[in-house]
């Protein structure tokens, strides 16, 4: 039992230093119980305008995922909360399932990830008894279409199912549901994946009876005489989102499993409420949206787990109208209809990709022909010593996958590094130069903002870009010594 628990910690240690090496993301949430929804093309320009390099939907809408096609774009699908009961009692369901919305979609769509129902545990608790059943048909149908590396199934559940989340040390799943938790966690484990919370401190404030102040779920400072702390660990929290994924964090250790990251896949404010929601208001979502997007930039992970990064999802992209329930409910979006922010997105400790720049960067011409393309790509990446990486199959900068991409991720990266030596924007006469940065989706390209390799973009921090994988990029690898400590001590064990 000692070594399992030493190479668990050694695991999560690795899992921390990788994540940090990747970086957090901030992604949204893409809902469409609208009126008048834009248009598929529409959205994605919106999404690709502000930079967003991650995406969730609630369905397989096939529009929205033809259009994000060759976008880079990272799709999390969803399965509705209807399908679950038909996947679960049937392999066949979920292999046409698979079939249908993803397999079909693939490459050219980047998905990477299924998100199983919605809250399945306390909205549908009758089909709680499939619900793992569900995944595993539909990783067993991942595999048989040879995606089961590429796309994680997992399932978004609230924070309801922990019924005491503070002090987050003692906290754990309600009983009743244990079984059924164990066996998504088992899951989880087997497959590599990814615990999904939906995790909202708006809530945790307005059902609290006054007990932490609004301040603490907003993320602002707390005076010292207010500081929020774990008398266990004392460990202290300046936010409700990091006590509530600690929570978590400690609810799936009770049930001992450990080295299961928590993405979270919903979090927001509504910026409008009725009456008797008088905490919904623009000032407060603007508050939490943008501290929000500071806090995940940080690459940080929440006190038990300081180097796991906290990817996030924000809750939502568009006003949802269509809602049933109170003002509230349909009025978590970001943006109106027309693209135009509800209020003031402070993306300060992010780096924006602007549409122009004072950098001059090397692209590839329009009307060249696509065998001097090739060419000239092969002569970049062979004796150009061009790192062309970026551009192969799962990188940032792979899609749009056609010779004119690669060819000015190749020529660009050949142009910055060599401009200075005499290296010229030629290649011949099939490449020129420009100051628009043909930057795009998660694939930044060099001289973007100062930066010297492709790297992501969007709402993210200033050293992530959209990956694969559950986790994000940073160069920065905080790996506390008190862990690291144990990893060591672990190791020495099992030398021994």
């Amino acid at each position: 039992m000692i070594l399992e628990r030493c190479l668990a910690s050694m695991l999560l240690v690795l899992i921390g230093m990788f994540a940090n090496v990747l970086g957090a993301f901030v992604g949204i949430n893409i809902g469409t119980d609208v009126s008048s929804m834009p248009s598929a093309s529409d959205v994605v320009a919106v999404v690709k305008a502000h930079q967003i390099t991650h995406i969730r939907l609630y369905d397989a809408d096939s529009h929205l995922l033809k259009a994000f096609a060759d976008s880079g774009i990272e799709v999390t699908v969803g399965v509705t909360n209807e399908e679950v009961l038909g996947i679960g009692e049937s392999a066949s369901a979920a292999a046409v399932w698979i079939n249908k919305n993803v397999a079909s979609y693939v490459p050219s769509t980047n998905i990477t990830a299924i998100a199983v129902g919605s809250e399945v545990l306390t909205s549908i608790p009758h089909a709680a008894s499939v619900l793992v059943t569900a995944m595993n048909n539909l990783h067993k149908a991942l595999v048989a279409s040879n995606l089961n590396f590429q796309v994680k199934v997992s399932t978004p559940q609230s924070m309801d199912i922990i019924p005491k989340p503070f002090p987050p040390s003692t906290a754990a799943f309600n009983s009743s549901w244990n079984s059924t938790i164990y066996q998504l966690l088992q899951f989880l484990k087997n497959t590599n994946s990814y615990y999904m919370l939906n995790a909202y401190p708006y809530y945790g404030y307005t059902n609290g009876n006054g007990i932490f102040p609004i301040d603490y779920a907003l993320f602002k400072p707390l005076p010292s005489v207010k500081q929020i702390v774990d008398p266990n660990t004392l460990f202290h929290y300046n936010s409700m989102f990091d006590a509530m994924v600690d929570a978590t964090y400690y609810s799936i250790d009770a049930l001992n499993f450990t080295g299961i990251p928590i993405v979270v896949t919903e979090t927001g404010w509504p910026w409008e409420g009725g009456s008797n929601e008088p905490d919904a208001t623009v000032e407060n979502a603007q508050t939490f949206i943008n501290n929000l997007i500071q806090r995940v930039s940080n690459n940080s992970g929440p006190p038990s787990q300081p180097t796991i990064p906290i990817n996030t999802y924000i809750y939502e992209l568009f006003n949802e109208d269509k809602r049933p329930g109170p003002t509230s409910e349909k009025n978590w979006g970001v943006l109106f209809l027309n693209g135009t922010a509800v209020y003031p997105l402070s993306l300060s400790g992010s780096r924006q990709i602007t549409g122009n720049s004072t950098t001059v960067f090397c692209v590839a011409k329009d009307d060249a022909s696509e065998d001097k393309l090739q060419d000239g790509l092969n002569w970049a990446c062979g004796q150009g010593q061009v790192n062309c990486s970026a551009i192969q199959s799962g990188q940032p900068c792979y899609l749009p996958n056609n010779i004119k991409n690669h060819a000015t991720y190749a020529y660009n990266d050949y142009y910055q590094k060599m401009h200075s030596l005499g290296g010229t924007c030629d290649f011949d006469g099939t490449a020129t130069t420009t100051t628009n940065n043909p930057s795009y989706g998660s694939c930044l390209f060099a001289g973007s903002l100062n930066s010297t390799t492709a790297r992501g973009g969007g709402i993210s921090s200033p050293e992530a870009f959209g990956p694969i994988s559950p986790f994000g990029k940073s160069t920065k690898l905080p790996v506390s010594k008190f862990q690291f400590l144990i990893s060591a001590v672990c190791l020495a064990v099992v030398l021994l």
